[in-house]
Protein backbone atom coordinates (compact mmCIF):
# COMPACT_ATOMS: atom_id res chain seq x y z
CA UNK A 1 0.00 0.00 0.00
CA UNK A 2 2.97 2.22 1.15
CA UNK A 3 4.32 1.55 -2.57
CA UNK A 4 1.07 2.60 -4.34
CA UNK A 5 1.12 6.00 -2.49
CA UNK A 6 4.77 6.68 -3.50
CA UNK A 7 4.27 5.96 -6.96
CA UNK A 8 1.63 8.25 -7.40
CA UNK A 9 3.51 10.93 -5.74
CA UNK A 10 5.82 10.52 -8.43
CA UNK A 11 3.54 10.39 -11.24
CA UNK A 12 2.74 14.34 -10.56
CA UNK A 13 3.68 16.83 -13.11
CA UNK A 14 6.89 18.91 -11.75
CA UNK A 15 7.32 21.15 -14.71
CA UNK A 16 4.10 23.07 -14.72
CA UNK A 17 4.24 24.36 -11.39
CA UNK A 18 7.75 25.72 -12.02
CA UNK A 19 6.71 27.66 -14.85
CA UNK A 20 3.31 29.41 -13.14
CA UNK A 21 5.44 30.15 -10.33
CA UNK A 22 8.18 31.94 -12.62
CA UNK A 23 5.56 33.83 -14.76
CA UNK A 24 4.11 35.26 -11.32
CA UNK A 25 7.29 36.42 -9.87
CA UNK A 26 7.78 37.81 -13.37
CA UNK A 27 3.97 39.68 -13.37
CA UNK A 28 4.70 40.88 -10.20
CA UNK A 29 7.95 42.16 -11.07
CA UNK A 30 6.67 44.34 -14.02
CA UNK A 31 3.84 45.87 -11.99
CA UNK A 32 6.55 47.03 -9.71
CA UNK A 33 8.65 48.63 -12.49
CA UNK A 34 5.68 50.23 -14.01
CA UNK A 35 3.46 51.09 -10.92
CA UNK A 36 6.32 52.26 -8.55
CA UNK A 37 9.81 52.32 -10.28
CA UNK A 38 9.19 54.23 -13.36
CA UNK A 39 7.14 56.88 -12.57
CA UNK A 40 9.86 57.96 -9.62
CA UNK A 41 12.49 57.88 -11.90
CA UNK A 42 9.86 60.04 -14.33
CA UNK A 43 9.46 62.35 -11.39
CA UNK A 44 13.20 62.83 -10.41
CA UNK A 45 14.09 63.56 -14.17
CA UNK A 46 11.17 66.36 -14.50
CA UNK A 47 12.76 67.87 -10.58
CA UNK A 48 15.97 67.56 -12.05
CA UNK A 49 15.27 69.31 -15.40
CA UNK A 50 13.28 71.95 -13.65
CA UNK A 51 16.17 72.83 -11.13
CA UNK A 52 18.45 73.39 -13.98
CA UNK A 53 16.02 75.46 -16.24
CA UNK A 54 15.47 78.13 -13.22
CA UNK A 55 15.68 81.60 -14.22
CA UNK A 56 15.20 85.08 -13.00
CA UNK A 57 11.74 86.17 -12.44
CA UNK A 58 9.96 82.66 -11.89
CA UNK A 59 8.01 82.17 -8.74
CA UNK A 60 9.34 79.44 -6.88
CA UNK A 61 8.55 77.20 -3.59
CA UNK A 62 10.93 75.78 -1.20
CA UNK A 63 10.93 72.41 0.56
CA UNK A 64 10.64 74.36 3.31
CA UNK A 65 7.53 76.00 2.04
CA UNK A 66 8.91 79.30 1.34
CA UNK A 67 7.26 80.87 -1.61
CA UNK A 68 9.38 83.65 -3.62
CA UNK A 69 10.66 85.21 -6.96
CA UNK A 70 13.75 84.39 -8.24
CA UNK A 71 16.13 87.54 -7.70
CA UNK A 72 19.39 86.02 -8.71
CA UNK A 73 20.65 82.39 -9.33
CA UNK A 74 24.07 80.46 -10.64
CA UNK A 75 25.68 77.10 -10.70
CA UNK A 76 24.83 76.05 -7.15
CA UNK A 77 22.46 78.41 -5.52
CA UNK A 78 19.69 80.86 -6.26
CA UNK A 79 18.45 83.67 -4.22
CA UNK A 80 15.06 84.21 -3.44
CA UNK A 81 13.26 87.53 -2.82
CA UNK A 82 10.73 87.11 -0.75
CA UNK A 83 9.65 90.29 0.47
CA UNK A 84 10.09 93.86 -0.84
CA UNK A 85 13.63 93.58 0.28
CA UNK A 86 14.48 90.61 1.81
CA UNK A 87 16.45 88.26 -0.03
CA UNK A 88 17.30 84.62 1.14
CA UNK A 89 19.90 82.40 -0.35
CA UNK A 90 19.58 78.21 -1.22
CA UNK A 91 21.03 75.48 -2.49
CA UNK A 92 19.42 75.05 -6.12
CA UNK A 93 18.60 71.64 -4.46
CA UNK A 94 16.08 73.50 -1.85
CA UNK A 95 13.63 74.51 -4.50
CA UNK A 96 10.72 72.31 -4.51
CA UNK A 97 8.60 73.26 -7.71
CA UNK A 98 7.02 76.33 -9.51
CA UNK A 99 4.32 78.32 -7.69
CA UNK A 100 1.93 78.98 -10.32
CA UNK A 101 2.30 74.77 -10.81
CA UNK A 102 1.49 74.26 -7.02
CA UNK A 103 -1.51 76.66 -7.42
CA UNK A 104 -2.64 74.65 -9.94
CA UNK A 105 -2.72 71.84 -7.99
CA UNK A 106 -5.22 72.99 -5.39
CA UNK A 107 -7.54 74.00 -7.45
Amino acid sequence: MIYSIFLQAEAAPQGNGMLSQLLLFGGIALVFYFFMIRPQQKKQKDQKKFISEISKGDAVVTIGGIHGKVFASDEETVTLEVDKSTKIKFERSAISLEASKREAGKA
